[in-house]
């Protein structure tokens, strides 16, 4: 997919990757970039007239439907915005891992329906970003990990319909990335920028399933071969 001269709508735009999205699709020539947040006065408004700020609650359907009616031109969706709390699943709080599927699964599902009918119109693409947890979870974010897998599910069983629609659907894998999310944590870890363009290169590339970073990839690589030893390294045995 071509991306110079397209308009993208990016849920979380207000930091961490949604923030590097916004600057990467801007750098590789995005007619307008909608950046949605919850808050709109955290928004960059550095870009002028090539942003558009829109206020967007994922657990409110109203916010949703007036997010879609004032973005009628989108041609790409991402839906980047994600909730996350670091517990495993027997001592994670009920209402914490609901509130990871009201944002993570619902939110996305409900704007994806939303922007339907736009994107139909104008031949666009959905591109869901995931995580190398959608594939296997790990116990200290059990309920992240079972979210992002269901919107995983819902990818898979999304693109064949859309796709008779005229609407691609991506689905992206990162590792970790170094954000907010992940402060403390342990882990390998990719910047955020560079995540962001990998992305991009995947998307234009027209790939389905999107590896956008050097651990992604490799860790895919073990996914395809033995889907058992991906399950354990997560799992940490």
């Amino acid at each position: 997919m071509q991306i110079a001269g397209k308009v993208v709508f990016v849920t979380g735009a207000n930091r961490g990757l949604g923030e590097e999205l916004v600057q990467a699709f801007l750098e590789r020539g995005a007619a307008r970039i909608y950046t949605a947040a919850r808050r709109v006065e955290t928004l960059d408004a550095r870009h002028g007239a090539r942003t558009v700020a829109v206020a967007l609650d994922l657990t409110s359907p109203t916010s949703i439907v007036a997010a879609a009616d004032a973005a009628q031109d989108v041609e790409i969706l991402v839906n980047n915005a994600s909730a996350a709390v670091f517990a495993n699943p027997l001592d994670a709080d009920r209402s914490a891992v609901e509130h990871e599927m009201a944002v993570n699964f619902f939110g996305s599902y409900d704007l994806i329906r939303a922007f339907v009918p736009a994107l139909r119109r104008n031949r666009g693409a959905v591109v869901n970003i995931l995580s190398l947890l959608s594939l296997s979870s790990t116990p200290p974010m059990a309920g992240y990990s079972a979210s992002k897998a269901a919107l995983h599910s819902m990818t898979q069983a999304l693109r064949p319909v859309l796709a008779a629609e005229g609407i691609a659907v991506h689905g992206v894998y990162p590792g970790g990335i170094d954000t907010d999310m992940l402060a403390g944590i342990e882990a390998p870890k990719t910047g955020a920028g560079k995540v962001a363009a990998g992305l991009l290169d995947g998307l234009e590339a027209g790939e389905e399933d999107i590896f956008p970073d050097p651990n992604a990839k490799a860790m895919a690589e073990l996914w395809w071969s033995n889907p058992k030893a991906f399950e354990r390294a997560f799992a940490g045995s």
